[in-house]
């Protein structure tokens, strides 16, 4: 009987500790469910306040792109109005320039007379006493007396070529000659600028290879002749004359100037430039790289022999190209980031007219910066190479005043 009570007593015993056992595990495991549901209630609130802090923030951006949208469409028009407005000024700016004609100076000589205009009558006897003064005054190397005075036409014909070159006309003929690039062997001729603009690039032209390679953009055309820079490494400078209807070179000339001296800094593959005008042959350079200032040479285009230098006192620092007319060297200027080319230093080798009283000559704004610029006595005219376009600028000329 015993034995029986105390199995009984052992399995009642085994069942409470059971039963204990699964009410503590059930217990744990609401615990831990209770605990789980409170994470995840956080994480509920806590994805409810991002999304909208998220939705604030979309509103907040929302309306922030429309003020800027509604800013940037004010901005946009405000600046095509002060486009329209500096065109607008560009144009009576050119205007105001082609109706005024810069003023001009002479070098005093044993006395100086006034007079309002060239060509004004006044007695006989004046005239002659002024007309023997006038000549001694401009006897020593150029006999014209025209100054230019404004620009009066542009015409842009084509573009052909790369964005540096040069192109030219004969005065004494109606050939124009193209350079294509800053450095070659090989130039083209065309018969007339009519050919040349109704071409297509450089076809139907004559090809003329050189026997040598001509350096930079500063080649000039004269009385059949080619005069060219050509400059090999570690060499001086040579000026060559070459015969365009016999075809070979006619004479050589050498140059003593520094190998890494440039004309022009906004131009540097300008190693010098010749320029032809009424009164022959000249030659702009720097003697070396650390001269301010453009040096001008007057040259016997027969002989090439150098008849007389000048120091211009023209800047070569931001200066692009430059041409001769009558004697008057005409340096024309720009920026390094290309703007308006304006004419801003001029000076006259027989010393009437100075750069200083002279007022600023802009050209019409076109492309970029001009890479050269020759002028054709005969009509007048500059020859333009602008990245790439072919452009004749008409000059408007006046005589020279004595004040």
């Amino acid at each position: 009987m015993k034995p029986v009570l105390v199995l009984l007593v052992s399995t009642a015993w085994t069942l409470t500790g059971a039963q204990h056992y699964y009410q503590g595990l059930m217990d744990y495991l609401e615990n831990r469910l209770l605990s789980m549901e409170d994470r995840m209630q956080f994480w509920h609130n806590q994805a409810h306040r991002f999304h909208t802090e998220q939705q604030d923030f979309k509103k907040l951006t929302s309306e922030a792109m429309a003020m800027l949208s509604k800013e940037h469409g004010a901005l946009y028009k405000d600046i095509d109005e002060s486009a329209f407005r500096v065109l607008r000024m560009e144009r009576e700016m050119d205007y105001v320039e082609s109706q005024t004609s810069p003023r001009a100076c002479a070098k005093k000589d044993d006395k100086v007379l006034e007079h309002g205009a060239w060509g004004l009558e006044e007695s006989r006897a004046e005239e002659e006493e002024e007309g023997e003064e006038w000549q001694q005054l401009q006897s020593s190397v150029s006999d014209c007396v025209e100054i230019l005075s404004g620009i009066r036409s542009v015409k842009i014909l084509k573009r052909a070529g790369g964005p540096k070159g040069m192109w030219t006309r004969d005065p004494r003929s109606s050939q124009v000659y193209l350079f294509n690039g800053t450095s070659g062997d090989s130039i083209y001729q065309f018969d007339s600028v009519r050919d040349f603009s109704r071409s297509v690039g450089v076809n139907g032209s004559r090809k003329i290879t050189l026997p040598s390679e001509w350096s930079g953009p500063g080649s000039a055309v004269y009385n059949g002749f080619l005069y060219y820079i050509e400059q090999d490494v570690d060499t001086d400078m040579q000026v060559v004359r070459y015969d365009l209807l016999g075809g070979m070179i006619t004479d050589i000339a050498m140059f003593p100037v520094e190998s890494n001296a440039t004309v022009y800094s906004l131009n540097p593959e300008t190693v010098a430039d010749l320029a032809a005008d009424d009164e022959g042959l000249w030659l702009l350079y720097a003697p070396s790289d650390s001269e301010p200032n453009i040096h001008l040479a007057k040259m016997d285009p027969a002989t090439l022999d150098i008849e007389q230098i000048w120091d211009t006192r023209c800047p070569r620092e931001n200066a692009e190209a430059a041409f001769v007319v009558c004697g008057t060297v005409y340096v024309v200027y720009n920026t390094r980031l290309p703007s308006r080319s304006r004419i801003q230093c001029l000076f006259d080798v027989n010393e009437m007219v100075v750069s200083e009283e002279a007022p600023l000559l802009y050209f019409p704004r076109r492309y970029g910066s001009h890479a050269s610029l020759k002028y054709n006595p005969e009509e007048k005219q500059l020859y333009g190479w602008d990245d790439g376009y072919q452009i004749i600028y008409r000059l408007t000329m006046k005589r020279k005043l004595l004040v």
